[in-house]
């Protein structure tokens, strides 16, 4: 039994929602709403919740950090300053699939903590252990925070938005087929991958204290993308890539710039070497779009950090990329303090929207997260660790990546004809083309386009887009050759198989649209033989002797109406064949029966 005393200092709900500032004070929201035209367009997705989801009691990632971020936007008034708020649908399986491997997307939607212990095989083949455990509704939380990248992404295509957020995004670790450093999906690479439909060229830019190696693996032989990472490099600082000298391959090299730092790095050099980089790199790529992986574990005091960052230096790093008033897509990413990863990115949204906030903090229910330091929105959080860097080693860093942009040699061509191929492979079924479509069908016309248009049986009728018979020439069913002189004869051919006929260009007809400049042509009237018959001795029998008949010498192009001596025969010869070559010259004779 509790005694009530106890209960009074226990129990969260008799204690006051809101801690007593005394003289600290607090902000007061923005109550003026924005002037759509006044300001870039900005757009901000929250997933409903996706701050309820939890790694482990002891695990470092809260996800809980993206609930307070809300909260204190809301309680700031942003939300009257950002043009467009949503709650964006979830991610589809076949959009997570649009990068990441079938079986890697199946098993994430079928493990659970029930049945973890059955699938312990996948689970260490997918590398779903310590960092990346398995946790309840972990599959719906992917789905959430891919969907509102991508949402974010469509936004900007559209060109319906200049600035994309999604704090709830970011998660830069995840490979094709693996997890990795807390990250099961990558939202970013999604994300890139679908603005790659519509922007030549996009630059990625990271400024996480952990290397971006998940979206510098997934775009390394490309040269659409350009990937800047600012991050701690030591060799055995997680994930220990990103040296300096990984700068791409094929055709991506020279499109993938490091900048490794060492601890205890401050705001001036960091500021210092930040827009350097990001300047040229942006002279030199041009990029048509940006994404900026805000990862607020690169401040000051953060439990797996080890920069000296202030929250006012990193949001100087987001408004200088704004400013080049590219179409920017803002995530979030690592940050393991939550209090000061919830302040930073409050912070950098007012910096997007162009709003000034106070130092205080607006009242919230979540006060007591911020108690310790007195409820502001920039706390002391430098100088807590040694600074390693010099001048020098930035100097270094700083001269080999200029050297790497002059191995661009201005931005690449719009006209680009490499797609990422999993968005190739995904966007098939509607990319196929007629002959590609004819080899499913097992059609023998695959890949010949003119001759499947004329391969038509001589008694077929059609009138539909195909029937040009005003401007090109189509196979013209037989007519016998009147014996009578008529005004214009109709010569025909002589009858073959269908295989035979169907890459063959007739030349009689009323209106032949010959491209040679015959002076005449002759006629040839011939008995067919019957097919596969013999005679009584078992042999073939003779062709009969073909009847000439001329045209006369007309000048015309292949359009003109023949004005020659008209052919005659009996009404058993059929058919006539004129002769392949249309430029021969003939004299006219008079016609002589067979």
């Amino acid at each position: 039994m509790v005694r009530s005393s106890q209960a009074t200092n226990l129990t969260f709900s008799t204690s006051p929602y809101f801690d007593d500032r005394g003289p600290h004070g607090h902000a007061e929201p923005i109550t003026e709403r924005v002037n759509p035209h006044s300001r870039p367009i900005v757009s901000y997705y929250f997933p409903k919740g996706v701050g309820a989801q939890h790694y482990g009691e002891h695990h470092p990632m809260k996800p809980h950090r993206l609930t307070l971020t809300n909260a204190l936007v809301l309680g700031y008034g942003l939300d009257k300053q950002i043009h467009n708020i949503y709650n964006p649908r979830a991610a589809t399986q076949a959009e997570l699939e649009a990068y990441h491997d079938h079986d890697y997307i199946e098993f994430l939607s079928r493990v659970t903590p029930l049945n973890q212990a059955e699938m312990k095989q996948m689970i260490d083949t997918f590398n779903c252990v310590e960092d990346c455990p398995i946790f309840a509704d972990m599959y719906d939380f992917c789905k959430m925070y891919a969907g509102a990248s991508l949402a974010a992404a469509r936004k900007l295509c559209a060109g319906t938005t200049d600035i994309a957020i999604n704090w709830s995004g970011g998660l830069h670790h995840a490979k094709k087929a693996e997890a990795s450093g807390f990250c099961y999906v990558n939202d970013i690479v999604l994300a890139i991958l679908e603005l790659l439909r519509y922007h030549p060229r996009v630059l990625y830019i990271d400024i996480d204290i952990h290397h971006g190696d998940g979206v510098e693996f997934a775009f390394y032989h490309t040269n659409r993308v350009m990937t800047v990472s600012f991050h701690k490099y030591t060799g055995d600082f997680f994930p220990g890539t990103g040296k300096l000298d990984d700068n791409g391959t094929g055709l991506g090299k020279h499109f993938c710039l490091n900048v490794p730092l060492k601890d205890g790095i401050d705001d001036d050099m960091y500021l210092t070497i930040f827009k350097t980089v990001i300047e040229d790199t942006v002279a030199s790529f041009r990029p048509t779009a940006i994404v900026l992986q805000c990862g607020a574990d690169s401040l000051g005091c953060d439990r797996l950090g080890a920069f000296n960052l202030s929250i006012a230096a990193h949001g100087e790093c987001v408004n200088f990329v704004r400013k080049f008033n590219v179409p920017l897509l803002v995530l979030g990413g690592g940050g393991y303090t939550i209090k000061n990863v919830s302040r930073c990115w409050t912070y950098e949204t007012s910096v997007l929207v162009g709003a000034k906030i106070p130092d205080e903090l607006p009242v919230t229910i979540y006060d007591s997260f911020f108690r310790e330091t007195k409820w502001k929105l920039h706390p002391p959080l430098t100088g807590r660790v040694e600074n390693q860097n010099t001048a020098a080693s930035l100097q270094r860093i700083t001269l080999a990546v200029r050297n790497k942009l002059r191995y661009l040699q201005g931005a690449p061509s719009v006209a680009l004809q490499e797609i990422p191929p999993d968005l190739a492979g995904w966007l098939a079924d509607e990319e196929r083309s007629r002959e590609e479509k004819d080899e499913e069908r097992g059609t023998a016309a695959a890949g010949d386009t003119r001759a499947a248009d004329r391969a038509l049986a001589r008694n077929e009728f059609f009138d539909d887009e195909r029937d040009n018979d005003a401007t090109t020439t189509e196979e013209v069913p037989p007519t016998p050759v009147d014996p009578a002189p008529a005004p214009a004869p109709a010569p025909a051919t002589k009858p073959k198989p269908a295989a035979s006929t169907a890459g063959r260009k007739p030349r009689g007809g009323k209106r032949g649209r010959g491209r040679g400049r015959g002076r005449g042509s002759v006629a040839v009237v011939v008995v067919p033989p019957a097919a596969d018959v013999m005679d009584e001795d078992g042999e073939e029998p003779e062709e009969p002797a073909p009847v000439r008949a001329t045209r006369g010498r007309g000048r015309g192009r292949g359009r003109g109406r023949g004005r020659g001596a008209k052919a005659q025969a009996k009404p058993r010869e059929t058919e006539t064949e004129t002769p392949d070559d249309a430029s021969m010259d003939v004299d006219p004779e008079p016609a002589k029966d067979a």
